[in-house]
């Protein structure tokens, strides 16, 4: 337990070394507290089936579409919505890339990846953010590069050893590359779109609550491909027996909690604290790189990695833990440099 807290401490000096070379000191607080807060509490609430992937992504798109739309609303507008700050047609490239990213990593999970794996096998997305940057005309440094390559290492190296570890009862490995192929891919999308919107708002201007809103609220009609499963898996998330009474809960919460379907409930709780995640995530999208976005991200995601054992019980080989220590390596080694390239980007503005 003191172990785990030793880590998690040293993980937010980390992350705040990595924002302090991009975001401004006034945002970090409370950026961290969103993305480490929501992200890593969305773990936890995350206990619905993994069939349920489609239904799961729907009402977090929901959930984040409704609060936007709250917040854009302006009845004196022909629209009944404030003036876009960023032309809405901008807006379509990322709805489509941010729709087929969460739907392919929610996808993932039936293909028997296990939690810890799926954080570790997602934290590669640096490497690739920072390909496709270099040949988008992105510059960067030698140390940012190689700290990135051994990350990637890492996320291979952890992948390779889960599936040893894993008996062939548990999966075919046609089955576990399948899966694989679906976070990679999602993960080449997700680059592609972090570094659209990183062009979109150099040109416009930065404006999260504007991103977040319409990339959720457009993607919406999207999920009619998705009706018929999403409809099933909430009749089967309905079927769920509520939950027992909690000890440390107050009677009023608890008279709530034993009246609505377990599953139901852990969907609205993951929907909320995704919400908290994403806001977070969108705030530092906005004010940094997308490079940077993707480091930040693998911290937490470490931090994620160690609740998941903790919390959840699962149990890594030796050659997991290894490989995680070296993506996480990495990152460390980009906050290093990122924090040296922000002091000499200051030096040279005094000057």
């Amino acid at each position: 337990m003191q172990l785990n807290a030793a880590r998690a401490n040293k993980l937010k000096s980390l992350s705040l070394a990595v924002a302090q070379s991009s975001v401004p000191v006034m945002f970090q607080t409370e950026v961290m507290c969103l993305i480490f807060g929501g992200c890593c509490t969305n773990l936890t609430t995350g206990r619905a089936e993994p069939e349920s992937g489609h239904l799961i992504t729907f009402a977090q798109f929901i959930l984040v579409a409704s609060e936007g739309l709250f917040y854009h609303f302006d009845f004196e507008s022909p629209t009944f919505l404030k003036p876009n700050q960023i032309p809405i047609q901008k807006w379509f490239v990322p709805i489509i890339l941010f729709f087929t990213v969460s739907v392919l990593n929610n996808f993932a999970f039936v293909f028997n990846i296990s939690v810890p794996v799926h954080t570790i096998l997602r934290s590669g997305g640096s490497m690739t953010t920072l390909v496709i940057g270099y040949i988008w005309g992105k510059k960067y440094s030698s140390l940012q590069f190689w700290s990135v390559l051994l990350l990637t290492f890492g996320c291979v190296l952890s992948a390779l050893a889960d599936y040893n570890a894993a008996s062939e009862t548990e999966r075919s490995l046609a089955h576990f590359v399948t899966g694989l192929a679906v976070l990679f891919v999602a993960q080449v999308l997700s680059a592609f779109m972090g570094l659209y919107i990183e062009a979109t708002y150099a040109m416009y201007g930065s404006n999260y609550r504007e991103g977040l809103f319409y990339t959720h609220a457009l993607s919406v009609p999207l999920f009619i491909f998705f009706s018929r499963s999403i409809h099933s898996q909430f009749l089967h998330l309905f079927d769920s027996k509520p939950l027992e009474p909690q000890m440390f809960l107050p009677s009023a919460l608890n008279s709530i909690i034993t009246r609505i379907p377990q599953q139901l409930l852990f969907l609205i709780l993951n929907s909320f604290t995704q919400y908290i995640c994403i806001r977070g995530v969108n705030m530092l999208g906005s004010i940094s790189s997308a490079l940077t976005v993707t480091v930040v991200l693998n911290i937490r995601k470490l931090l994620s990695l160690l609740l998941s054992i903790w919390l959840f019980g699962n149990h890594l080989s030796p050659g997991v833990f290894f490989g995680a220590a070296i993506v996480f390596g990495g990152g460390f080694l980009y906050a290093v440099e990122s924090q040296r390239q922000y002091l000499c980007m200051e030096k040279a503005r005094k000057k």
